[in-house]
């Protein structure tokens, strides 16, 4: 049985429908990806799944527990760090750690050392007992990672995780947050506006004005693009995009004035483009197939452009973390 499963689900507010007719499933112990842009319905969704919201329709559960009629259970079951930080900026991280195990009823004989591991594990051991408020935002996240996984949740919803850091702190974050499902036995429920953060999930949903789009491992994802992605920017891009969708039969979109277009030999197309429009060319680029190909493709727009260093610093710490635990 997955461990999240929502059927049909549905959230009106007066005449705005937040979600509509929603339905997928979590398997256990994976990272699931939910995207989506603002107003998408991905916080209404989350609210309904954490039992702050009650659907207008349709059932969601979370480890066999009904998040309407079972939502004690179901808080028992899981563990959110949010988007902004909720720390107490006054006490220590170990303080934190140990309000947070109180609230949960965590085992006093079994407090102390679960509070040892969460530290271990997420490098802050030796800071334990320094006021939260001296932390750094990287530092901040992860104790609330530590925090979130005191109380040995069956899954932990992970709110936009590393929005506002700098690219190596998101980096060093990720490799605890990719180690998770296999050291601590949870599935890791995820929204991010960074797709190269959705790269490492395990399975997504995409959604768009409150209904899911597309659904599927990453690698099946980006094969619905169909090939790679030739970006242009020409002198005139009007007359560009006539002249290669007659010459070529290929789809033309523009997006911050720049033609892009699909094709399967995207290297072998582009000395033919550029034959064909001549000097009205300026640049070119090819690109392999992303999710951020993807999420432009169903969506018609782009989540949040960033640069190549910080998608390779990420995927690079993500490849070393699965190497040394492999």
């Amino acid at each position: 049985m997955p461990i999240i499963k929502v059927e049909n689900l549905s959230k009106t507010f007066d005449a705005l429908t937040a979600v509509d007719n929603v339905s997928f499933e979590v398997d256990e112990g994976t990272i699931f990806g939910f995207l989506g842009p603002n107003g998408a319905g991905k916080t209404t969704t989350i609210n309904i799944l954490c039992t702050l919201l009650s659907p207008t329709s349709g059932k969601a559960s979370i480890a066999g527990h009904d998040c309407v009629k079972e939502p004690s259970e179901v808080r028992k079951a899981i563990g959110i760090v949010f988007q902004d930080t909720t720390l107490d900026k006054d006490l220590t991280a170990y303080e934190n750690l140990m309000l947070h195990a109180y609230l949960y009823d965590v085992k006093r004989n079994e407090m102390k050392s679960r509070i040892d591991d969460a530290l271990y594990f997420v490098g802050l051991y030796e800071r334990r007992d320094d006021l939260v408020k001296k932390f750094s935002g990287g530092m901040k996240r992860r104790l609330e990672v530590a925090r979130g996984i005191i109380h040995r949740p069956r899954v932990l919803f992970l709110d936009e995780p590393t929005l506002g850091l700098d690219p190596q702190t998101r980096a060093n974050l990720w490799e605890f947050i990719v180690g998770l499902p296999k050291k601590h036995n949870v599935t890791i429920f995820m929204t991010t506006h960074y797709m190269e953060e959705a790269e490492v999930c395990d399975s997504i949903a995409i959604i768009d004005k409150g209904k899911i789009i597309a659904s599927g491992t990453p690698e099946e994802l980006k094969k619905t693009i169909g090939g790679d992605v030739i970006y242009i920017r020409t002198s005139d891009n009007e007359k560009a995009r006539s002249e290669i969708e007659k010459l070529f039969g290929l789809e033309v979109s523009e997006k911050d004035n720049e033609l892009f277009l699909t094709t399967l030999k995207g290297d072998a197309c582009i000395p033919e483009i550029i034959k064909a429009i001549g000097e009205k060319v300026l640049s070119v680029r090819l690109q392999r197939p992303t999710l951020n190909d993807v999420f432009l493709k169903m969506t018609g727009k782009q989540i949040r452009e960033i640069n190549g260093s910080s998608d390779d610093t990420i995927r690079e710490a993500v490849r070393a973390y699965r190497r040394r635990h492999s």
